[in-house]
């Protein structure tokens, strides 16, 4: 048995602004957007939320299968911070248009970013613990960022998206290391969600909590993995990407104080190991739970696997947890549709587009008892797409259509 992920579909959104432009719009300090490594952050549409993003990541992934295979999902979990409700979870509306099976396990697991591992190690714990072979779970990251504080310098770097992946005995995508998982956590207010509209954050706070888990979290893996080492035993890193230049400062902090190595050296192993996984998310942004997933798809498409390739994968929530594991990736790994295709293929928005597109969105958040969203100036984006958007919202309850 080798568990872990057998198959994996990122969703990129339908449009995007330039991250440059929208510095320029906001009169942020151009000496900071380098610092962010950021070209481009998707954006939803206000008929998109995070079930859409759910199942249009998945529906692909499914599509893929065989009425057999998908007879053996028995479990779906989402991860997201971007839950819609206070009981009933959005794993039930994502059940339903993915048309899964009845005999089927549904939850929805949250933590921040931390929460599409959660879902995922969840999933792994219930398939590797189930005695009938081929048992599968649909595990999803999806998130749709709430209404940002414009001119802020987190506003540039929240993008939007989902990440689909299925978990069985059979992993073809990454094999997960049974036992090599390190994991720190304390309390921290470093960035929250106390309204439907409303993002806390406290830039500094994050990067310093996040740094300290990096560290600490490999330390934990190192006690419970013998012999390993962050360069001489992992072939590539792949890091929660909030944006790509804190996985920057995340990996030099980590070299220099594992290994001791110097600028160059640590520079030529950040361009070796790491940027392979940051090609999407410096033209997507923070998915939020998803991040750490499609910066995987990420290093599949653009890494080099010809043989059997070790990855380390660090995984953060603000508040926090956090968790470093590995596994194997075999030769062919790959994402089931095209992501540099689904990028090409979204629409460039207007600073001023967005910030209507903000405003729209209210009307799809947690609490809001009716709304309708047909008619939107945004509805070509998604028209004869095949995708689910939303349609409306009666008496809270959700209602979508197929595009």
């Amino acid at each position: 048995m080798s568990l872990g992920i057998e198959a994996i579909n990122a969703y990129v959104g339908r449009a995007y602004v330039d991250v440059r432009r929208l510095f320029e719009a906001r009169g942020l300090d151009m000496a900071r957007f380098a610092n962010l490594m950021m070209a481009q952050r998707s954006v939803n549409l206000p008929c998109e939320d995070p079930i859409t993003n759910a199942v249009n990541a998945a529906r692909p992934l499914l599509a893929s299968l065989s009425p057999a295979e998908r007879q053996r999902i028995e479990l779906l979990v989402v991860g997201t911070e971007s839950g819609l409700d206070f009981g009933k979870p959005i794993s039930t509306y994502v059940h339903h248009h993915l048309g899964l099976g009845a005999a089927c396990r549904s939850f929805e697991v949250k933590h921040a970013c931390y929460g599409g591992t959660a879902a995922l190690q969840s999933a792994a714990g219930i398939v590797g613990a189930d005695p009938v072979p081929g048992t599968k779970a649909l595990v999803i990251a999806t998130d749709a960022a709430s209404a940002t504080e414009k001119a802020s310098y987190w506003e540039p770097s929240e993008g939007a998206g989902a990440v689909a992946m299925l978990v069985g005995d059979q992993a073809t995508v990454l094999s997960l290391d049974r036992g090599a998982n390190g994991y720190h956590t304390f309390e921290v207010m470093d960035t929250a969600r106390p309204g439907q509209d409303t993002d806390v954050v406290d830039p500094d706070l994050s990067l310093l909590a996040y740094m300290r888990c990096v560290e600490e979290s490999f330390l934990d893996y190192q006690k419970r993995v013998a012999g390993a080492d962050v360069v001489d035993t992992l072939d590539y890193l792949v890091l929660h990407t909030p944006f790509a230049g804190m996985v920057k400062g995340a990996h030099r902090m980590l070299l220099r104080k594992q290994k001791g190595l110097g600028p160059a050296e640590i520079d030529a192993d950040f361009a070796a190991r790491v940027t392979p996984s940051l090609a999407y998310a410096q033209r997507v942004g923070n998915t939020f739970s998803a991040a750490l997933y499609l910066a995987l798809c990420s290093l599949l498409d653009t890494g080099s696997f010809p043989g059997p390739k070790r990855v380390g994968l660090f995984s953060y929530g603000s508040g926090c947890a956090s968790e470093f594991f590995s596994g194997v990736i075999p030769p062919g790994a790959r994402p089931v549709t095209s992501v540099p295709e689904a990028l090409e293929d979204r629409q460039e928005i207007t600073v001023e587009e967005l910030d209507d597109i903000t405003d729209r969105s209210a009307d799809r958040t947690f609490g809001v008892r009716d709304a309708v969203f047909s008619g939107s100036p945004y509805e070509p984006l998604v028209k004869d797409r095949g995708l689910l958007v939303l349609d409306r919202i009666a008496g809270f309850h959700r209602e979508y259509r197929w595009s």
